[in-house]
This record gives structure tokens, sequence and C-alpha cells, in this order.
């Protein structure tokens, strides 16, 4: 499934950055841009995390992020750009690990959007985390926690 040409999806080793993704789903013609960003917290149910090591099986998350777009160009079509963007490798605590970028003419619709695109891909991308903890313990967490949600 291809994304529409003015989308973009990529999964990346390389830092992430909210100005670049803000400015590539900028566009004339959109009143809003929402941007999701992801970023790796310090704890996890009151459990000090010393960082994260984020896994993908890339060909399928982009098939993924692909099919994502596919769908929200399906229910939201006034939509002009979208952005998903997931980081691999160790992170940081404050390192951002996933950016979502949706632009529209209306916030509400781009809103929508971006909160499906986030969900989606939390259930369905094959993405994985390990927490290392300050206690020197580990665990794999997929991020398939959340459900998907259903789109409008």
């Amino acid at each position: 499934m291809d994304c529409d040409p003015r989308d973009r999806v990529s999964v990346t080793f390389a830092p992430l950055a909210l100005e670049t993704v803000y400015n590539q789903a900028d566009d004339p013609a959109s009143g809003a841009v929402v941007v999701m960003s992801g970023t790796v917290r310090s704890q996890t149910d009151g459990r000090p995390v010393d960082y994260l090591e984020y896994q993908a099986y890339e060909p399928m998350a982009i098939a993924v992020f692909a099919a994502i777009t596919v769908t929200i160009r399906q229910q939201w079509p006034d939509t002009n750009r979208i952005i998903i963007q997931h980081r691999t490798g160790r992170l940081s605590i404050g390192d951002i690990s996933v950016l979502v970028a949706v632009s529209c003419p209306h916030r509400g619709e781009a809103f929508a959007a971006c909160q499906y695109a986030i969900d989606t891909l939390k259930h369905n991308a094959p993405i994985w985390k390990k927490e290392y903890f300050e206690d020197g313990s580990s665990e794999w967490v997929s991020i398939g926690a959340c459900e998907a949600i259903e789109p409008g």
C-alpha cells in the first residue's frame, strides 16, 4: 500500500525533530497542524527508568504506517499532509520516540486524524520497547498495549 506523495512515513535510528516534522506537515491550505510527540518518561508504574531500547520490523511497520495514511485520507478527505516517524535503538529520558503530524483545513479533523494515527500505530505496528530500570532490571513491552480506535 502506497502513501499519497504528500505524506512521509519512516522508521529511523536518527533523533526525531519536532520542527522538521512540523515543517513537513505544514501546508498553505491548512488551518491546523496537529503534532503528537511521544517521549521517553523517567518512570513506569512508579519504577525509575534509566533508558529504553526500541526495535521494529521495519518493512511491516512502514506498511502499517502507510495503511494508516490511506485510512486517514478516506475518513478525513480534506487532509493535506500526514507525517509518521518512529525511532529505534537506545533512547534516553526525554528523547522523542514517535512523531505524528497531520495538517487539515480545520482543527477538529486534524486532532481526530492525529489521534487515530497514533492509537492505530501503537496497536498495529510491529514495534517493541525494552525498558531498562535504574535497579538493573529490564523488560520487553509491546507498544500494542492500547486499543485501536475506529476512525470518525
